[in-house]
């Protein structure tokens, strides 16, 4: 029997009760599943091209696209596109939320074709003066990578359109389907590495066939959240591109929303133009990311999807209370999370890397060091990027974009001025410490900017934790740096990678048994916050306010 139109839009708030963290482990449990299997497809990789030319062409042909995804799809949709739809379902249910996704379906659908013909015929072009010019001193890379980022570019189709239905998904509180979906691009691209290995095929043919996996992933991860979105209840058809107020005030809200989203990407993207010089350091810098990804992905990806809706409901619903616990809880649980994370980085990278990379044609490039050390200082900046997730939705969720974006072109201008000035001296590790830099400055503008507007309240009980968080992350590194000592016969490169990695996880679980019972002994945890981190917070609503 075919449900009454107004009770869609009960099944569309239904679930507004259920845990935020419970929301953040939906998400962050098909992250994680990505970045499991992502590991896995860096060491193939790794094993497979090492840090040699093939792997320096693709991860540079991969970026662009990769790029142009973070800046016209995740960010932009995620920071404006979400914000409109929810208040089309809160104003005129189901029925305006599909005629308003149509609407701009047309529009970016027809805008993606065009860029994508433009951008296919000017990639010569594009490789040699924006994502790889040093390139183009050795034809044989140069020709490579302009040929596997043709084949690859389409990807940014797909991926923009999904992720056009993932905010909408996000939206309807059906997070699963659009965090599962990126499972698939390292599913497809770990079984064309396992035929590689299989049947012996050489860098060249393995490089060519990871395009071709990138391009087929991105078709099944548009199939995934497609299906995703009929099955919620709202079928989403072609109508003609037309500027509509809504899609107006979309674009209006995006342009500066898909830069602000997209600036890590933006940073990496600048880092690699400026590691194509140096060979093996694109490669080198890419393995490294890969690594710092999973806590970044699994906790502030989590953290910046599930917070965006929420606060923005919160906010439109008068319920300021809510809004501050929202955002107050959202840095609590980044920080008990990415704290002890970044110092395990800082710490354990070299052995971290070892077990993860150190095989085949990694290990013959002897290109442990160096990725390590790369590692160590994106550790330094995990904080700052994460909670970059956490506070950009306190001003999304108001319609303020531009904001931001002005904060991300500063971030931006220090990332440059300091990978040029330490590149020359350091190598790749030079590009990391910009990146990491250029995070901390991003995130103390954000904070220091909601504190000022007065839309981030004090909170007691963050502001007596966040200190002691420190605290317990540290002498969890000092633990850990002193017991890799009496462990180190077991971690070095002479023992068997069997032996490395039980080695490395003792470590990593006695680390965990450290941090944990330093930061419940001295304060910065107990179980009373974490029952309160599983609760949306107060439900009695207060008056709306002038801000």
């Amino acid at each position: 029997m075919r449900p009454a139109r107004g009770s869609r839009k009960t099944d569309v708030t239904k679930g507004s009760e259920m845990s935020l963290v419970a929301k953040f482990a939906t998400v962050a449990s098909g992250t994680l599943m990505s970045r499991v299997l992502g590991f896995a497809r860096e060491m193939l990789m790794a094993a497979a091209l090492g840090t040699g030319p093939v792997a320096d062409a693709f991860y540079a042909a991969f970026q662009f696209p990769n790029t142009f995804r973070r800046l016209f799809a995740e960010g932009a949709f995620n920071a404006a596109f979400v914000p409109l739809f929810a208040k089309e379902i809160e104003a005129n249910g189901v029925d305006g939320a599909k005629r308003f996704s149509e609407e701009v379906f047309g529009v970016l659908f027809s805008v993606l074709l065009a860029l994508t013909i433009a951008m296919e015929l000017a990639m010569p072009l594009i490789v040699r003066f924006i994502v790889a010019p040093g390139f183009a001193e050795d034809a044989a890379k140069y020709d490579l990578t302009v040929t596997l980022a043709t084949v690859m570019f389409p990807y940014l189709i797909c991926m923009s359109l999904g992720a056009m239905m993932a905010g909408m998904l996000n939206s309807l509180r059906r997070y699963f389907a659009a965090a599962v979906a990126p499972v698939f691009l390292n599913i497809i691209l770990v079984g064309v590495l396992a035929n590689a290995w299989y049947n012996g095929q050489d860098g060249l043919k393995v490089g060519y066939a990871l395009a071709w996996g990138v391009l087929a992933a991105g078709v099944v991860q548009l199939a995934i959240v497609w299906i995703a979105v009929r099955h919620a209840g709202i079928s989403v058809g072609f109508r003609r591109p037309r500027l509509t107020p809504n899609v107006k005030r979309l674009l209006w809200l995006a342009l500066p929303a898909a830069i602000t989203g997209g600036i890590t990407q933006i940073n990496t993207l600048i880092g690699t133009a400026i590691a194509s010089s140096q060979d093996s350091a694109v490669s080198s810098l890419n393995l490294a990311d890969r690594v710092y990804q999973l806590p970044l992905g699994v906790v502030g990806v989590a953290v910046a999807i599930v917070l965006l809706p929420e606060l923005s409901r919160a906010l439109k619903s008068g319920n300021n209370i809510e809004a501050a616990n929202l955002q107050n809880r959202s840095v609590e649980f980044t920080l008990f999370l990415t704290l002890p994370a970044a110092a395990a980085l800082l710490v354990m990278s070299e052995p971290i890397v070892r077990v993860l990379y150190e095989r085949g044609a990694f290990a013959a490039s002897n290109s442990t060091p160096v990725v390590a050390s790369i590692l160590a200082i994106f550790g330094l900046g995990l904080p700052a990027f994460v909670l970059i997730k956490a506070f950009t939705p306190g001003f999304f969720a108001r319609e303020d974009t531009r904001t931001p974006m002005y904060f991300a072109a500063i971030s931006v201008a220090v990332n440059i001025s300091v990978a040029l000035t330490l590149f020359p001296r350091m190598g790749a590790p030079g590009i990391a410490a910009a990146s990491a830099t250029a995070g901390w400055v991003n995130a103390a503008m954000l904070l220091g900017t909601l504190i000022w507007r007065g839309h981030w309240s004090r909170d007691a009980g963050l502001m007596r934790r966040a200190p002691r968080l420190v605290v317990a992350s540290a002498i969890m590194a000092v633990a850990l740096w002193y017991a890799m000592g009496f462990a180190g016969q077991w971690l070095g490169p002479a023992s068997p990678i069997y032996t490395q990695a039980a080695a490395l996880a003792v470590l990593m679980a006695g680390a965990i048994v450290v941090y944990f019972g330093v930061a419940f002994a001295i304060g910065g945890a107990n179980i009373g916050m974490i029952r309160r981190n599983v609760r949306r917070g107060a439900k009695a609503k207060e008056p709306p306010q002038d801000q």
